[in-house]
């Protein structure tokens, strides 16, 4: 069986940041075998350990320039400003993780939904929920076909945006 990392990330206490780890928490509760779930507020060098031993990798997370609902595409290893900060991007890590372990990581996607206040101590928006409702629902698909294929298929014939 291959083995799903799903990685949301965000802080909880501003708004609709914190559809990242909404989602992960969510599909957590489901127990899909095969799926190991991780949230954390923002992503560091230390996360290249969890990538370690996946088939596949979903970052998920919210963003204020997407489309609504989301936005689903695959990313790969690249440097950018975010690699010597202390809080990374998806694609910062997978070009650690290569760096590290001298081989590629596993292949990797990135989920932005659509979020619109990111405000210190406001909750979830109603539009972010309902963005959160359909995001997760491609997730559960994606964890149900866990197989590069059949992901690059679902960017191939989504209508949703794709970087």
């Amino acid at each position: 069986m291959a083995k799903l990392l799903l990685f949301g990330y965000g802080n909880p206490g501003r708004g609709d940041d914190a559809l990242g780890p909404e989602l992960v928490a969510r599909i957590k509760r489901m127990q899909l075998a095969g799926v190991e779930c991780h949230d954390d507020m923002q992503l560091q060098v230390e996360h290249v350990t969890d990538l370690s031993g996946c088939d596949l990798v979903l970052f998920v997370d919210a963003d204020m320039s997407c489309a609504e609902p989301f936005e689903f595409s695959e990313i790969s290893a690249a440097t950018d400003d975010s690699y010597t900060s202390h809080a990374m991007s998806p694609a910062a890590l997978l070009h650690a993780y290569r760096e590290i372990y001298r081989k590629d990581a596993p292949p990797a996607f990135l989920l932005r939904v659509r979020g619109y206040d990111f405000g210190l101590g406001d909750p979830l928006t109603g539009r972010a929920a309902n963005n959160l409702e359909a995001a997760t629902l491609l997730v559960v698909e994606l964890c149900n076909f866990v197989s590069l294929p059949m992901w690059r298929k679902k960017l191939n014939t989504s209508c949703l945006a794709i970087q």
